[in-house]
């Protein structure tokens, strides 16, 4: 998949104006973050956004760009921030939690019109919705990549993690080194050209009973988020909602499915 890495006012200015309507369903924008303990006692290094529609990932160098990378406006009078505060268009991110504190707590973005990927796959469980899986663990298990694609991503994944991971002698700082290394493009490119992929397969599970439980339980966890004592390492955080332990839809809610499109009109 084609990447672009957007560090100047100029390039963010022409993405943003390049980009279609992206509003409504289904999602046209996945997005992902990377820095050093990202969260509000962290960095915020880089945003991977993935334009499905146009099947290419853009990585906004936050680093370089600092608040520019937010707020520089194109001729739509469209920006990162007002994309990220849309609630018409929607943004997919895999555990909102940490990103949503990151983008809150460091830059002032409050977030809205998201779909959590990592709730919706337990949403679409037909076994225990008792803890929360990681993305690495969803593509594992859920993916229906072949297997030779399956083994390269895992090789990057790989990778990737001992460039970065201090467990494994690397460290965050390289989503900070310019140029960036291309195995950490290709680390970052992987995850988001694999979530439409995954999405598609839980939503075709979901009726809309169990879309508007994923709906509040992600507005739920933005709030959370935000709130002075919110805890990035908290224990609970592979929890799942509680109310999802014992919680499920009638028979006739069950049959009720309206709400996930494939394509666009």
């Amino acid at each position: 998949m084609h990447s672009e890495l957007i560090d100047t006012a100029a390039a963010l200015i022409a993405f943003l104006d390049g980009l279609g309507e992206c509003k409504g369903q289904p999602p046209s924008l996945y997005v992902d973050l990377e820095g050093n303990n990202l969260s509000r006692n962290g960095t915020l290094s880089l945003i991977t956004i993935l334009v499905e529609p146009q099947q290419k990932v853009y990585f906004v160098d936050v680093t370089t760009l600092k608040e520019d990378a937010f707020d520089a406006t194109g001729s739509k009078k469209r920006s990162i921030r007002s994309i990220l505060e849309s609630k018409e268009i929607i943004k997919v991110f895999f555990d909102i939690r940490n990103d949503s504190d990151a983008l809150f707590s460091l830059y002032g973005v409050r977030v809205d019109g998201i779909e959590d990927l990592q709730l919706i796959e337990l949403a679409s469980r037909d076994f225990s919705k008792r803890c929360v899986s990681g993305l690495a663990k969803c593509i594992e298990k859920d993916s229906a990549i072949g297997y030779v694609e399956k083994r390269d991503w895992q090789r990057v994944k790989e990778r990737g993690r001992t460039l970065f991971d201090p467990a494994r002698g690397g460290s965050y700082a390289v989503f900070d080194q310019r140029p960036m290394d291309p195995e950490v493009i290709e680390y970052c490119t992987q995850d988001v050209s694999l979530m439409p992929h995954l999405r598609e397969i839980y939503c075709r599970k979901l009726c809309d009973a169990w879309w508007k439980e994923v709906a509040s339980q992600t507005r739920i966890r933005i709030e959370q988020s935000q709130m002075p004592d919110y805890n990035a390492k908290g224990p609970d955080r592979a929890i799942g909602p509680v109310k999802w332990m014992h919680w499920r839809p009638t028979l006739a809610e069950k049959n009720v499915r309206t709400l996930f499109k494939i394509s666009r009109p």
